[in-house]
């Protein structure tokens, strides 16, 4: 696992000097502690820092091909690289070292931007073509690994995370209004945005091609759930699924140094520790995390799950001062990131890296299986859609808003209002509803007039709603796990993990997104993945054996945080310092009516608006952190 940083111009372009290309890979050296590098011509400068993984004596990054034309950076693992190799080797082409970067280079050499078809693993990588004078930049396909770039006249800025690309002189730093309204709508910010005007992600399964000038960026894979298989027996699908996933444990065992894995107690993470377990000749170690808050603590089902498969287990626990982690979140995640979770994430990232170098996650389980409870609502939601429009209306009717409830039902009732109130909305418009944030009247009600203004009537759920395009002749509840699977999973799940264990320079595979996996969990059918209230039914039918018969049975539970019960005792000082002073308020984003009146219900336990409070919190503290500073900051800072 590293982190690399670089530029390609053409002869009317700026170059990038090497003090540039230097700060810009300093401030990765989480991705990389044990070695840097760089590489320049008239053109190009690659510059890469590196986590020794894979062949540690050598596997120095830039690495270039026989005759030195093509270089690459590299940032990830390609699990196949053994078995690529091989072949590599019996068509002529001679290697250096025994990394899995250099079949990079020879991949290229044969198939040129097309290599990318071949690789099985985790990746973002710039390669150069010196004879073409062709830059490229690929991404993984589900989007496990970064990689964001900056467009400018006759220069392409790029790097694995946005504060390399801030360390060059002149960039820029504006705030994009259209993304900070999708970030208050999902959490985060969808690519191919950033919270940066000016700056972008490449998306998930695509690459570009920096040439002459121009960047061309094209999508080169797609999950398949446009195409299912409906005639395949149960058994066979159960088969198929057990031994494509030990492959994919499997192949993610290839290290040189020491491997571990997550252990929520659920039944992925059960699963692939299981796998793990299976394919190892001694106790492999696992690593949980708990709250003092029993409602939010897992450690017992971990327990349970490590003791049925006879690892070396690890835990520690999230106290309220956690949160005093929010600077070093705020710099590490280069955007607002509003998912509370990445506390404990980057915690047990911290313990994980203190016995080992590389875990094996859970991370995919949730949105390839239908695992989360909100598709159960989808479920009904399809179901209510078929009724006559006169039952229809009654479903949807406001009335339930007004419906008096008791301290206890509160939770409950809350959810049902919601439902309801989503009930007359399309069923995509409808989800994001569900699982946003800030819905579309709220965050209007937000803004001052003057931000309305700059948004020019842009629609946050665009974004959303074009993954929903992907399989529109499927059921709605695979339609939205597709959905999830496009947008939820790259730009929530997954960028959490990389950027919490890459903090703690702690690399993490995840099996059951091997595309392999993928692909065959995207044309399953939906009666397999859910049976009633039953989500990830084929997981938990195919890997019983691995599962004790607590956590078969046990109702899910988030990876969440108790901030609704912190924000309401320790932490309630937070919200005021924060969201309240005068610094804040004078942003001229929010109305400070509206933002008090959110810190008010919540403290005296009107309402439950934590993960709002959060997400405004992340906001003001990255805010601080990147765009108050005279100069972008190259480390964290101590306190906002």
């Amino acid at each position: 696992m590293c982190g690399f940083a670089g530029a390609s111009w053409t002869e009317s372009g700026p170059a990038l000097d090497a003090v540039t290309l230097d700060a810009m890979t300093r401030v990765l050296v989480h991705r990389g502690p044990d070695q840097d590098g760089s590489w320049q011509d008239q053109f190009v400068a690659l510059g890469h820092r590196r986590l020794s993984i894979i062949d540690l004596d050598s596997g120095r990054q830039p690495l270039a091909n026989e005759d030195g034309s093509v270089q690459v950076v590299f940032n990830g693992e390609i699990y196949n690289y053994r078995e690529l190799r091989g072949e590599l080797i019996a068509r002529g082409h001679h290697f250096t070292t025994n990394s899995d970067t250099e079949v990079l280079v020879h991949l290229y050499e044969d198939h040129g931007i097309d290599c990318v078809d071949h690789l099985r693993g985790m990746f973002a990588f710039a390669l150069w073509d010196r004879n073409r004078r062709r830059l490229l930049l690929a991404r993984d396909r589900m989007g496990q690994k970064p990689l964001v770039y900056r467009e400018e006249a006759g220069r392409l800025l790029f790097a694995s995370e946005l504060k390399a690309l801030l360390q060059v002189p002149g960039t820029p730093r504006e705030l994009d209004p259209v993304a900070l309204d999708q970030f208050l709508a999902y959490q985060y910010v969808p690519h191919p945005r950033t919270m940066l005007a000016g700056y972008r992600k490449l998306p998930p399964a695509h690459r570009g091609v920096y040439e002459d000038g121009r960047l061309t960026i094209d999508r080169y894979w797609r999950p398949g759930f446009e195409n299912p298989i409906e005639d395949r027996s149960t058994r066979d699908w159960q088969d198929q699924l057990r031994a494509t996933l030990t492959e994919a444990v499997g192949l993610r065992l290839r290290s040189d140094v020491p491997l571990g894995a997550f252990l929520s107690g659920g039944i992925d993470s059960t699963i692939i520790a299981g796998l793990m377990q299976e394919q190892s000749s001694t106790p492999i170690h696992t690593f949980s995390i708990g709250f003092p808050v029993r409602r939010f603590d897992e450690r017992q089902f971990a327990r349970i799950a490590a003791d049925h498969l006879g690892t070396t287990h690890h835990e520690s626990v999230v106290e309220p001062r956690a949160l005093e982690i929010l600077p070093k979140l705020a710099w590490f995640y280069d955007e607002p990131f509003g998912d509370s979770s990445a506390i404990p994430t980057m915690c047990l990232a911290e313990m994980t890296r203190a016995e080992v170098t590389v875990a094996l996650s859970g991370d995919g389980g949730d949105e390839l299986f239908a695992g989360y409870d909100r598709y159960r609502a989808v479920a009904l939601a399809e179901r209510i859609d078929r009724l006559p429009r006169p039952l229809r209306a009654i479903a949807a009717s406001r009335i339930w808003q007004f419906l008096p409830a008791s301290t206890r039902q509160k939770s409950l009732l809350r959810r049902l209002k919601r439902f309801a109130d989503a009930i007359g909305k399309t069923p995509q418009r409808r989800y994001l509803e569900w699982v946003g944030i800030f819905d579309r009247q709220r965050r209007r009600s937000m803004w001052t007039d003057g931000f309305l203004e700059r948004l020019a009537g842009s629609d946050a759920a665009e974004f959303l709603l074009e993954t929903y395009l992907e399989c529109p002749d499927r059921d709605f509840v695979t339609q939205t796990t597709c959905a999830d699977v496009l947008s939820y999973l790259p730009c929530d799940i997954l960028t959490k993990v990389d950027v919490a264990s890459m903090a703690s320079s702690l690399e993490c595979r995840s099996p059951l997104l091997d595309h392999h996996v993928v692909e065959l969990a995207a044309r399953m059918p939906i009666a397999l993945k859910r049976q009633g209230s039953r989500g990830k039914t084929i997981l938990v039918d195919t890997f019983a054996d691995l599962l004790p018969r607590q956590i078969r049975s046990r109702p899910k539970m988030g990876f969440g945080v108790p901030l609704d019960h912190w924000f309401r005792n320790e932490l309630k000082p937070l919200l005021y310092d924060i969201l309240l002073d005068d610094t804040a308020v004078a942003r001229g984003y929010f109305q400070p009516d509206v933002i008090r009146q959110l810190v008010s219900e919540h403290v005296e336990n009107r309402w439950d608006h934590s993960y709002r409070l959060w997400s405004l919190v992340c906001l003001e503290a990255w805010h601080r952190t990147y765009l108050d500073p005279a100069t972008p900051p190259t480390s964290a800072p101590s306190t906002l």
